[in-house]
């Protein structure tokens, strides 16, 4: 197998896992909420200690898979496109950094058996709903790129 392709596949993978995994844990908490404080308490410590580092080392790999493609291809890293994608990757970060101190504070009001906030929810849902539109934003540039 070329040596491009396989780099092309290991870019696109995390890119397409980022997404859905997003969507899946948005749906899990969404129901789990549903079930009772202490099921949702525990569906957050394991979005917050295994799924948010792993999406976070998934996210990470796109910038270093991304300019050694543009590399490996002989493009200019001043297209725009590929500059308004890398400007994208802080505002990716710090979403997830939201989420990550959002999500941490509703687990610990569960844990010490107190009601999250309305507002604190929503604003859950919204950083969640950001960053899924942000790594949309991103993924679209990249499949919009010249071939």
């Amino acid at each position: 197998m070329d040596s491009y392709l396989v780099l092309r596949i290991s870019h696109s993978v995390p890119a397409v896992l980022l997404i859905l995994g997003v969507l899946a844990h948005l749906i899990i908490v969404w129901r789990a909420k549903g079930k009772g404080p202490v099921v949702l308490a525990q569906k957050l410590r394991r979005t917050c200690m295994i799924s948010l580092p792993v999406f976070t080392v998934l996210a990470a790999t796109l910038p270093i898979t991304g300019w050694w493609l543009s590399h490996l291809s002989g493009r200019p890293l001043s297209q725009k496109w590929l500059m308004i994608s890398i400007a994208l990757m802080p505002v990716l970060f710090i979403f997830g950094g939201l989420l990550y101190g959002n999500l941490s504070r509703w687990q610990t009001q569960l844990a010490t058996q107190q009601n999250a906030s309305g507002r604190q929810q929503a604003f859950a849902v919204l950083w969640a709903v950001l960053l899924l539109l942000v790594l949309l934003g991103i993924s679209a540039l990249m499949g919009a790129k010249p071939l």
